[in-house]
């Protein structure tokens, strides 16, 4: 793989990841933009891995809580936020070992991923317009938590975006922009490293050291491009709300429908 290729993705998975816009259907794409072959499940995931590491810095505060939380046991306060991230990962991570061996090929598909951008997109615009703006957090029950969950189910098909339809969901449950935002980074996080544990060994088994650096500079370069993209999002959140992203996606998925049925 090109140095050109790896920094593309790189910087193209760091600034989308968190963004409600889809960074699985972005990398998909990448292969029909600049008409090489697909990169494949280990840079993709690799690059995930170096948002993971983004997103931890930038939620320290969050993190310290979740461990201490775990640490001290069901009296403290933090443990239900432990609790409440472990029940929204559970399906997501279930589901997606299945996917994973058995459809992955079927679904990372050009045209699913356009259909899945416009229409999702379409959703986080009505949810976000007309929902409610009440809700912290603290407020969240281990039923929103359940359902922000199984939410995550539907980003497996790509051009969802995982932080797209969690966001949508909390959205719809009454939730703050940014606290709605910031429970989707923190679910991401279990999610993103079962992902990166499963496709370290396979990257373990491949013996090959070219695609290891390869995998390791993507890692490093989504790094950075994701802490850069996370902040001015939670900064742009504190008084503005998700309609850029959603004519974005209305843009791009209308875009791609367009260009693959005429083609």
């Amino acid at each position: 793989m090109s140095i050109d290729h790896i920094i593309f993705i790189a910087l193209i998975q760091g600034v989308t990841e968190f963004l409600p816009i889809s960074s699985s259907g972005h990398l998909i794409m990448i292969p029909t933009i600049l008409g090489t072959s697909d990169q494949g499940m280990i840079i993709d995931v690799a690059v995930h891995m170096g948002t993971l590491l983004a997103v931890c810095l930038y939620l320290w505060r969050y993190i310290s809580r979740i461990i201490l939380g775990s640490v001290r046991g069901y009296r403290d306060p933090d443990f239900r936020l432990t609790m409440q991230i472990i029940l929204a990962s559970i399906s997501v991570i279930c589901v997606g070992s299945v996917v994973k061996y058995y459809i992955d090929d079927i679904i990372r598909s050009p045209k699913i991923v356009a259909w899945a951008t416009l229409g999702f997109g379409i959703l986080l615009g009505v949810v976000d317009r007309f929902g409610m703006t009440s809700r912290r957090i603290e407020h969240m029950s281990y039923r929103d938590a359940l359902i922000i969950g199984f939410a995550q189910v539907l980003a497996l098909i790509p051009g969802t975006s995982r932080s797209g339809i969690t966001i949508t969901v909390s959205r719809a449950l009454g939730y703050e922009r940014q606290e709605a935002t910031r429970f989707s980074m923190l679910i991401g996080i279990p999610t993103i490293l079962a992902a990166g544990t499963a496709i370290s060994l396979d990257l373990y088994n491949y013996n090959d050291l070219q695609l290891t650096i390869d995998a390791c500079l993507a890692g490093g370069l989504s790094f950075f491009a994701a802490l850069i993209s996370i902040t001015l999002m939670m900064n742009w959140l504190k008084c503005a709300s998700f309609f850029p992203f959603v004519i974005y996606r209305i843009l791009f998925g209308s875009g791609w429908l367009i260009w693959l049925y005429k083609t």
